[in-house]
């Protein structure tokens, strides 16, 4: 027997982009918008793949006030699948709870089953009155579950092929709110055979099997954020005689996040790191199937077209040209931010005998470098609470000290900073 589902989960409908500069209408309706183009996406995936049902794995709000253009683009979609005798199986997560949610629909359309909260409930999919699969899930009461709901699942005490819908924290709660923690263990011990979960924005493929486990990760990125850039989408899962093909990843997003890094040692000017950009634009342009692009770009590396980014309103008006010459028709490309993370080309053993701040404090550094201890306990009674601008973006996690080379370039990024209070 062969059949094939749609596993997707995080859809967080008609929910805006985050942490992003002020852009022009016709950008910012196309960001509004491509949640909805996503779910959009979905459904046509759904219905050219001829797929049995589909899993929502949670999140498909974004918060509990669940506004009504989101409700009635969900209901529209499961009502195009619901014609076509495709069922869907959802649950809610921590971002959509049960309790604390307000719903403008009065009833779900024919084939869709909406698990509940007091216990993990279980639906059979058939064909030709044949069971393909039986849909074990469960939803989230409220926006905080310290409880390990995968512990709310049983055995399955028929044959056949299983599959555990569930919203959690794999790896543990983490920051922010609790959201069922649990362990790839608590997953492994209920003897399903998929398990379709949410949660995660990044796709990520846990087990390959005995049982899968896995995170399709979220339908549309809308962070610039690592997790949230790059393709975003949902998985097709082929099931043959019981067996699981590798899922496969289908791009459903219309906006894609991009960050870029361009390193401009050998750059003349301002010319050739904006033609550099403009490059990697439309290279990403290239393989992006017709979506817009959303682009972050970091500049590193020394020389002149360096020197020439530390000039006042340097990025402000370079980003501006890039914006210019993009243009706005889509699929548009967006420059969100360029960020500066070059360095002053430093001659430090020149420095060192100048007999000034820098030079002191290449000194420090030297001595510090040969003396482990010391070094430690330097790195942990000042640096943890170190917030210099440009530190952290530029070498992110602050350096491990054991690490010689990353000590250097800290180092050599403090000596720069200097060099250009200095100028």
């Amino acid at each position: 027997m062969r059949f094939r589902f749609i596993h997707a989960a995080d859809l967080h409908l008609d929910t805006p982009f985050e942490g992003l500069l002020p852009a022009p209408p016709v950008v910012a309706t196309t960001l509004r918008d491509a949640s909805m183009r996503a779910l959009d996406a979905l459904v046509d995936v759904a219905l050219d793949r001829q797929v049995d049902f589909v899993i929502l794995a949670g999140d498909v709000y974004d918060g509990p006030e669940r506004g009504i253009r989101a409700q009635v683009a969900l209901r529209r979609g499961l009502e195009r699948l619901s014609r076509e005798g495709i069922a869907c199986f959802l649950v809610h997560g921590n971002h959509d709870p049960i309790e604390t949610g307000w719903s403008a629909l009065p009833h779900w359309p024919d084939g869709v089953t909406l698990f509940g909260a007091d216990e993990a409930g279980s639906v059979t999919v058939e064909r030709g009155g044949e069971i393909l699969a039986t849909v074990h899930g469960i939803s989230f009461a409220a926006r905080e579950v310290p409880e390990n709901l995968a512990r709310r699942f049983r055995p399955p005490e028929t044959p056949g092929f299983h599959i555990g819908v569930l919203h959690c924290s794999l790896t543990g709660a983490g920051p922010g709110p609790p959201a069922s923690p649990c362990t790839m263990t608590d997953l492994e011990q209920v003897g399903l055979d998929y398990w379709a979960l949410g949660h995660a924005h990044e796709r990520r493929v846990l087990r390959h099997g005995d049982p899968w486990i896995v995170y399709p990760g979220t339908t549309q990125g809308r962070k610039p954020e690592p997790s949230e850039q790059g393709a975003h989408g949902a998985l097709v899962v082929e099931v043959d005689d019981g067996m699981v093909r590798t899922p496969e990843f289908v791009a459903l997003d219309s906006v894609r996040l991009v960050e870029v890094e361009i390193a401009v040692d050998g750059f003349r000017d301002l010319i050739d790191v904006r033609q550099a950009l403009q490059a990697a634009a439309a290279d990403t342009l290239r393989d992006a199937g017709g979506r817009c692009l959303l682009m972050r770009g970091t500049l590193t590396g020394t020389g002149p077209a360096a020197d020439e980014l530390r000039r006042d309103s340097a990025l402000v008006e370079l980003r501006q040209q890039l914006r210019d010459e993009a243009g706005l028709e889509e699929p548009f490309v967006w420059w969100d931010r360029v960020r500066d993370a070059t360095r002053p080309n430093l001659e430090l053993e020149s420095m060192r005998g100048r007999g000034d701040f820098p030079a002191e404090v290449l000194a420090m550094a030297s001595e510090l470098a040969a003396d482990p201890r010391r070094l430690d306990t330097f790195a942990g009674r000042h640096l943890t609470a170190l917030r210099v601008p440009g530190l952290e973006t530029a070498l992110g996690e602050l350096p491990d000290t054991t690490d010689p080379l990353r000590w250097q370039e800290m180092v050599e990024l403090a000596i720069s900073l200097l060099a250009t209070v200095e100028q």
